[in-house]
């Protein structure tokens, strides 16, 4: 029983990604009666894997930040009483090609390292670096005193003014900029290397390039890699994570359904009272009632499922939203003699200057390592994705060409690195957005949230509380944004703010 309450709270929670999984399981463990639905077959959304020929892919997510000591990850476990997963740090974090060079750009993940990497990478361009690290390590500790981003609620306000301190401050004129206002202010704007380093790093962690990607989320997404935080390569595969979640879930009595998809959620007098789920296998329905509703989808998602009972003014606002991003991903099986030797777990490639980062002009390439559990012994699994425009995937008549396509020239790219010859390769297959929308219903297949301009970012971006009381938003659509320490976040805030009502 929730204290003060004639009966346990029933609480239902759509979608079991690991924004929405952490959250069933956080409330679990608090008492509420917690039942999460999921269209997919299983948890985990773009953190998850599936099989092929003795291979182990994961469909998005590839790498974690968090499990260090006071990390994201870190606390949930220790608050769900969970094992950490087992997990090797990657460093470097990523190794960046630019186009017609042999050298990478090697992003260490010992401070130091990095340092002497990009001032030899980047002469003159220290103080811009400098900049971001100040940044970064006032947010990280703004950050881990908890506050309510962007505050709906005079509960909300109260955390994140308590979260306030002098260290603080030095954000604050930040607050309303961009990278590439930054590069300009420093006189490093023309200076194309470091411009489309930036660009391609920036596009993988918020979806956008450096004109508009804000400031304090850069310094973060850019900073995080290094000690003592960093980047975790996990164990087996990132399915680790949701198997965990769900294993919490199910021990506190919450219940999860996969291949249950949640089509409409349902509101009286303008508050939530419970869902309709369709089973995917039956085809039959029915009505959840819920006195709480946690909605692990994004914001377009969100709109759709309300119908009609969606708030005008919220509605507007994300129509108005410029379009998500898409990806392209080409999952290979191959012998490890298709892989150079001391070969970094994260790469990523840009081919020509004058084409754009992605539509396979860009690659990220993550590969699994001897013994991780991904692949049969001598042989491994390359993963490489690349950004790509959502509506001509929608729109194609001729999907199939496109997809052939696209994949005959990513293979043709990454064996400018990788030795695929045919009798290398083991299994090939791709994914379009059409694939991920298929596999995790997200509007469009869009990944990656929703981009971090200033205008979605913190105070400005989509609150854990959406418009409706009782129904609340996680996922890579709010603060902090993208990746699974960010949903993991956005979990954590939409559980106490639950907690601080309810509990």
């Amino acid at each position: 029983m929730v204290a003060g309450h004639s009966r346990i709270k029933r609480v239902v929670v759509i979608g079991a990604g690991i924004g929405g999984l952490s959250a069933a399981a956080m409330l679990a463990r608090r008492g509420y009666g917690v039942m999460t639905f999921d269209q997919a077959i299983v948890p985990g959304g773009c953190a998850s894997t599936f099989r092929r020929r003795g291979f182990t892919f994961d469909v998005g997510a590839t790498q974690v930040a968090g499990l260090e000591p006071g990390g994201i990850h870190y606390e949930i476990f220790k608050e769900l009483d969970l094992p950490l997963p087992v997990a090797t740090t990657c460093d470097p974090a990523c190794a960046v090609y630019l186009p017609g060079e042999d050298e990478p750009i090697s992003i260490w993940r010992e401070p130091q390292a990095w340092r002497a990497e990009r001032q030899r990478q980047f002469p003159g361009s220290e103080r811009f670096w400098q900049l971001l690290s100040t940044l970064f390590e006032a947010s990280w500790r703004f950050q881990g005193r908890e506050p309510v981003l962007p505050p709906h609620h005079p509960w909300d306000l109260w955390q994140l003014v308590s979260a306030v301190r002098p260290d603080t401050l030095v954000t604050v004129p930040f607050t309303f900029s961009t990278v590439g206002q930054l590069l300009k202010a420093f006189g490093l704007y023309s200076d194309r290397r470091l411009k489309t380093f930036l660009d391609m790093q920036l596009k993988l962690y918020s979806q956008v390039g450096a004109d508009e990607t804000a400031l304090l989320y850069a310094a973060t997404a850019l900073g995080v890699s290094q000690a003592p935080q960093g980047l975790f390569h996990l164990e087996g595969s990132m399915q680790v994570l949701s198997d965990r979640l769900v294993a919490a879930l199910e021990r506190d009595n919450g219940k999860l359904l996969m291949r249950h998809m949640v089509e409409h959620i349902h509101t009286e007098q303008g508050q939530v009272t419970g869902v309709t789920v369709r089973n995917q296998k039956t085809g039959s329905t029915w009505t959840e009632a819920a006195d709480i509703v946690v909605g692990n989808v994004t914001v377009q998602n969100l709109v759709t499922m309300l119908g009609d009972d969606a708030p005008q003014g919220y509605r507007q606002r994300v129509q108005k939203l410029k379009d998500s991003s898409g990806a392209f991903v080409v999952y290979l099986g191959v012998d490890q003699a298709a892989i150079p030797t001391d070969c970094p777990p994260h790469l990523q490639f840009l081919y020509d200057y004058n084409g754009p980062i992605g539509e396979n002009n860009s690659l990220f390439v993550s590969v699994s390592r001897p013994g991780d559990g991904r692949a049969p012994e001598g042989r491994a699994t390359v993963i490489a994705s690349s950004f790509t425009d959502l509506n001509q995937w929608q729109q194609a008549e001729n999907y199939d060409t496109l997809k052939q396509q696209y994949t005959e020239t990513a293979i043709a790219r990454l064996g400018q690195f990788f030795d695929l010859r045919p009798e290398h390769i083991v299994h090939l297959e791709a994914g379009t957005p059409k694939t991920f929308e298929r596999f995790t219903a997200r509007d469009r297949g869009a990944v990656g949230g929703l981009g971090m301009r200033v205008s979605t970012f913190g105070p400005f971006g989509f609150a854990n509380r959406t418009p409706l009381p009782n129904l609340f938003l996680v996922g890579d659509c709010t603060h902090p944004g993208e990746g699974t320490a960010g949903v993991s976040y956005s979990a954590q805030t939409a559980v106490r703010q639950i907690e601080a009502q309810f509990g």
